[in-house]
């Protein structure tokens, strides 16, 4: 299939680029405070991922398809080599893009998450989602207390309905929620074809209390990714750059000096 076309926001100027990828049921928006940290010298890019934030609805929803997204942005905009950053989904969909097109990759962040598969079941998540019917809604207040039933954390809850718009039409949900169920199983996993590594700057970010990037996965890292480097953040979870900015920051700036991007 072809790729879609994504919506995205833009930071800064200049010749070197970063581009900054979402996580699962996230958007480009969770991104605003680093990207205008890093604008200052550079020109970054946010894309909002298919079926997420707004970009378009499509049934397909894997790894290659979305790395073929990102590419075909970058090319539309005349990224050469950028600096590719992707924090937990967004990170196996940087992986594989770096994969896929090394040639086409400056240097390669992942944040918190590893090229495996996972055992996490977000069922509990969709189903909250589901449970909220934007047709016969009347405030925000009354989605919270519908999705509480099954996401009874009000931090997850108030990230998810980030997701919840209204406009002209009423109520209605960014995110393709019948093509994330559908493709679960594909965003959990990691299946993506592509060269047998990537020979760049490789910079592995993780929370010091997640559990996303075990010790047990570092083989695979370093047998996909030969130059990784590890950088653990403390005292934060999976939400690294958000609970941590300031030691998230300090790594980044590691992957930023292998790339040659001061």
């Amino acid at each position: 299939m072809s790729p879609v076309s994504l919506h995205y926001r833009e930071y800064g100027a200049g010749e070197d680029a970063i581009v900054l990828l979402h996580g699962l049921f996230g958007s480009s928006a969770n991104w605003g405070a680093v990207a205008r940290s890093l604008s200052a010298r550079h020109r970054v890019v946010v894309p909002d991922l298919r079926n997420h934030g707004r970009s378009p609805h499509v049934a397909e929803m894997d790894y290659p398809a979305m790395a073929a997204d990102v590419a075909a942005l970058c090319e539309s905009l005349g990224l050469d080599r950028p600096l590719i950053v992707g924090h937990s989904m967004g990170g196996k969909v940087a992986m594989c893009l770096a994969l896929s097109r090394p040639q086409r990759v400056r240097g390669l962040g992942v944040v918190d998450i590893a090229p495996v598969a996972y055992d996490h079941d977000f069922g509990a998540i969709l189903d909250g989602f589901e449970a909220v019917d934007p047709a016969h809604l009347e405030t925000r207040a009354q989605a919270d207390r519908r999705m509480a039933a099954h996401v009874p954390d009000p931090r997850v809850r108030a990230f998810l309905l980030q997701n919840l718009v209204r406009d002209a039409d009423g109520w209605r949900w960014r995110l393709n929620l019948a093509a994330l169920r559908a493709g679960m199983a594909r965003i959990t996993g990691f299946d993506c074809p592509g060269g047998a590594s990537y020979p760049g700057p490789a910079h592995f970010i993780h929370g010091e209390r997640s559990d996303y990037l075990l010790p047990a996965y570092k083989p695979r890292i370093r047998e996909l990714f030969p130059a990784a480097t590890f950088c653990r953040v403390a005292d934060a979870g999976h939400w690294v750059y958000a609970e941590r900015p300031e030691g998230f920051m300090r790594c980044l700036r590691g992957l930023l000096d292998a790339a040659g991007m001061p």
